[in-house]
């Protein structure tokens, strides 16, 4: 057994208790294809472009396809509730605020995230092949989905690319040594090309989600360790201390090193609201979210040749390193979507039952028929 093929097998059996993997609830799978037309059927019911619709489809299928359960259709209902209050902009274009060629700056307007980074990801693309980098930072986007989604489109082609988002209209983190909710999670993800599956990590200056502990915390379950912190300063595993009681998530790093993901939060908040030029100083609302990406690609730099071959070996070196005692064999990041990619391309794309139930009830209300799942479990 290969070193990738062990640690894509322990990938399978790794801890239930992981993100939006709650396996004591049951689980349908459905068709690839047929969520996808579903759910572009759902968001072009409700008012929605037809270009957009296709593209937060996908965006959200695909996060249920590599295992990122928390940011798949089980956010339909809230792009629904944002597209009834005026909060998401169904048509429209951006506005272009500036242009320097290998650098950009686009006003969302409210429109659709997942539809907004794809486009300008292709756009930073086709000009990073002419100028070997470019980056585009974009204000005022709606809800942009998991960050990992986007990455193969970028290192399937031999590039890497670079994406993080914040939302200034919303507080769910405090700084290190503050009780006072300030910060986003504010993710940060990756994606880098190899001559197999691409490294793509993912990462939040959070211990976890926001959307993660609302899950929990209808469910009536509790965070696997303190990840909270109480408005008193107190650590808890009670989602319901920032869901309904004023307190917030932990940054990555917990009580004890949790400088690491306050500075990371920082860091991110500077290459999008700072880079955008509008963010928490101006007090915004909605669903403000601002969003940096940039795309490299290594034939401008070292040669693509040389950048697969590094990346190919620290690879290896990474899966075949000794496991600690008792331990599973050491993954990459992106082993683990690419295993569940794999599968859900197989075997169907799980839901839970949860996430199903309210998109049964979309399904009513705006006339559109949801697949029947290939298989329960």
């Amino acid at each position: 057994m290969s070193d990738r093929t062990a640690a894509c097998a322990a990938a399978r059996t790794m801890d239930k208790t992981k993100e939006g993997n709650n396996m004591s609830e049951s689980v349908g799978r459905y068709e690839y294809d047929a969520l996808l037309d579903y759910a572009q059927r759902l968001f072009r019911a409700a008012g929605m472009e037809e270009d957009k619709a296709r593209s937060v489809a996908w965006v959200l299928v695909e996060a249920d396809l590599i295992g990122h359960a928390t940011h798949g259709l089980a956010l339909v209902p809230v792009y629904l509730d944002a597209l009834r209050k005026g909060i998401m902009s169904p048509s429209g274009e951006p506005e272009v605020i500036s242009d320097r060629g290998a650098s950009m700056a686009w006003r969302g307007n409210m429109l659709p995230g997942g539809w907004l980074v794809l486009k300008a990801l292709d756009l930073c693309v086709s000009r990073a092949a002419n100028y070997g980098t470019a980056t585009c930072v974009i204000d005022n986007s709606q809800h942009i989905g998991a960050l990992a989604v986007y990455m193969k489109r970028v290192t399937d082609l031999g590039m890497m690319a670079i994406i993080s988002s914040s939302t200034s209209s919303s507080r769910g983190v405090a700084p290190y040594g503050g009780t006072k909710p300030l910060f986003t999670p504010n993710p940060l993800a990756a994606g880098m090309p190899t001559s197999g599956d691409p490294i793509v990590l993912d990462i939040s200056a959070s211990i976890t989600t926001i959307n993660y502990a609302r899950q929990l915390h209808k469910r009536g379950e509790r965070f696997p360790q303190p990840w909270a912190l109480s408005a008193g300063g107190e650590p808890s595993d009670d989602p319901d201390v920032l869901v309904n009681q004023g307190g917030s998530l932990l940054p990555v790093g917990g009580m004890d090193h949790g400088h690491k993901g306050y500075s990371m939060a920082l860091l991110v908040e500077a290459m999008t609201q700072g880079l955008g030029g509008r963010g928490r100083a101006d007090a915004t609302t909605g669903t403000y979210t601002s969003v940096f990406i940039q795309v490299l690609d290594p034939a401008a730099f070292g040669g693509r040749e040389g950048y697969v071959r590094q990346m190919d070996w620290l690879a290896d070196a990474c899966r075949s390193n000794p496991p600690v005692p008792g331990g599973k064999p050491v993954r990459v990041p992106g082993d683990r979507a690419a295993v569940n990619r794999e599968e859900a391309l197989r075997n169907g794309v799980p839901l839970r039952q949860s996430i199903v139930e309210p998109l049964l009830a979309a399904s009513q209300q705006l006339g559109v028929e949801m697949p029947a799942a290939i298989a329960a479990g």
